[in-house]
């Protein structure tokens, strides 16, 4: 291995590092907030990728239908919980968000011609399908197990992740798609050529965790958030609702995974199922910071992503093994300073 082949094996490392680090970072904070670990974090990826390319070739998405149909289930599941508790106010809302949103999209998407839309629309409406679904899966199969135990969560993370596989092979088929790259732009860095996409996923990447920073650090809803993800409890008792932040942390994970799939769409052919290896390395990341720490499980992320771009040079056959082969040692030194903690926190 050459300098110039070392140079070009980092860039692509950063590249595949960048989105994983994300897609840690969504896992942290779900986890954080409702100790869930969110096994389906790469099917959001997946789905953003998806219905992109689907806007590009003319077709109306799969995820179309199912953000109607999950709106329909949560809109039956919160009215009637309003009308048990006869708080009537809360039934407008929930129409609101949960019907009228989807069918609003629905009208725009397949009414609106989005294949003759510049490409910031199309990617605006991708996330404005997919996003959603976030907290509707919260709702419907997380939040009525909220105070279960992290095991009982975990089972039910799996669960839902086969759940939305199944419904991804049914909506989108089995073909893969691919979306053409943002910028045909080429910069060269010494003797390295560096493609515009590679510079959207870093720049994209950058101003996506510089957001939630502010958004965690200055807003009030990311600082009830950051309560909650330190003591459930204790934000109860402060009167922050932990069932909202449940929803609001579902839908800044959905918004992490959908926009990272609209990264990735241009760089790799996407399948029904490509999201869950590409979250699971995200999952890797997150477990190096022991899904509590941000910055080292961005930085177990970009790790990652750079072991995997070197290992695809010096064994490509075990390049997946030897990524997750990386998680043995972490793990096996935060079993040995680990604590008994109190998992209902």
């Amino acid at each position: 291995m050459d300098l110039q082949v070392a140079l070009l094996l980092g860039q692509d490392g950063l590249t595949n590092g960048a989105i994983y680090a994300l897609l840690a970072l969504a896992l942290v904070l779900v986890f954080a907030v409702t100790r869930v670990v969110f096994i389906p974090q790469g099917e959001f990826v997946a789905f953003g990728a998806l219905t992109l390319a689907s806007f590009q070739a003319d077709k109306t998405p799969g995820t179309l239908w199912l953000l109607l149909a999950a709106g329909g289930l949560v809109s039956l599941f919160e009215v009637g919980a309003a009308l048990r508790r006869r708080k009537l106010g809360l039934v407008a809302p929930t129409l609101l968000w949960n019907l009228a949103y989807p069918a609003l999209a629905a009208a725009i998407a397949v009414l609106g011609h989005p294949v003759a839309w510049p490409l910031a629309f199309q990617v605006l409406l991708s996330l404005a399908l997919v996003v959603p679904l976030g907290p509707m899966v919260y709702r419907l199969a997380f939040q009525p197990l909220a105070e279960a135990s992290v095991l009982v969560l975990l089972i039910v993370a799996v669960a839902v992740h086969l759940v939305l596989v199944g419904l991804g092979l049914l909506i989108f088929g089995a073909e893969g798609s691919r979306t053409p790259p943002f910028s045909e732009a080429s910069f060269e860095i010494g003797s390295i050529a560096v493609n515009g996409q590679t510079v959207w996923v870093l720049v994209a990447s950058l101003v996506l965790v510089g957001s939630l920073f502010v958004f965690f650090d200055r807003t009030l809803r990311g600082k009830a958030l950051r309560a909650t993800a330190l003591n459930r409890t204790g934000a109860r008792l402060m009167g922050i609702s932990t069932v909202k932040a449940g929803k609001q942390a579902f839908m800044l994970a959905a918004l992490i995974g959908a926009f990272s799939g609209v990264l990735i769409a241009p760089i790799t052919t996407i399948y029904y199922d490509s999201g869950f290896l590409i979250g699971l390395k995200g999952f890797v990341g997150a477990i190096v910071g022991g899904l509590t720490s941000y910055p080292i499980a961005a930085a177990g992320a970009v790790l990652v992503g750079l072991l995997e771009s070197y290992s695809s040079f010096w064994a490509s056959a075990f390049k997946e093994v030897i990524v997750f082969t990386l998680i043995i040692p972490v793990l096996l030194w935060r079993s040995l300073k680990s604590q008994d903690i109190d998992e209902h926190q």
